[in-house]
């Protein structure tokens, strides 16, 4: 089960960055038609569908790598049970948000199909496709977020403990 969960978190990543490299390739390929004279219709669009999947789909890999930014001002003050429990606290109220999010965003891609919504510019996209994105990013979220909350109450190491080793946070739950 931890061999899936962790090459779904890393799919993701790697997805996250072909997206990213697509916003490059397009905003290249639009510089150079613009100083060849050649119309480039739409590539703005197509940068900002691979901008939102590049973003939802970077979340979970991030947050296992804590490259999230977390105020950890009250968290690093506290010792043992308290701060224990502060972070399990933090971990459910995470995932009930981003089940939240996720659970309006497939929402919202499923309406998206069923009304068969396309986007406004020049070339009609079917809005689900980076709809979908959006959610399956949510989604993977909301399994990291998930994951690590039964880790932290099993008394096992937090995700983003483990990625920052010799940082003082990198110990397991005890029971």
């Amino acid at each position: 089960m931890r061999a899936a969960l962790d090459a779904i978190y890393r799919v993701s990543g790697l997805a996250a960055g072909f997206f990213l490299v697509g916003i490059a390739a397009l905003s290249l390929a639009q510089v150079g038609g613009r100083l060849l004279g050649r119309a480039t219709h739409s590539y703005d669009e197509f940068a900002g569908y691979c901008m939102a999947a590049s973003s939802f789909l970077g979340l979970a890999w991030t947050l296992r790598c804590n490259e999230h930014i977390r105020l950890t001002l009250l968290l690093g003050r506290l010792q043992g049970q308290w701060r224990r429990v502060s972070e399990l606290a933090c971990l459910a109220v995470a995932a009930a948000i981003t089940a939240y999010f996720a659970w309006s965003t497939v929402a919202m891609v499923w309406t998206s199909f069923e009304l068969n919504d396309v986007s406004q510019g020049l070339v009609p996209v079917k809005l689900w496709i980076p709809q979908s994105a959006m959610a399956l990013g949510l989604v993977i979220l909301l399994l990291a977020f998930v994951d690590d909350l039964v880790a932290g109450i099993s008394g096992r190491m937090l995700s983003y403990h483990a990625a920052q080793p010799g940082k003082g946070e990198a110990v397991a739950f005890e029971r």
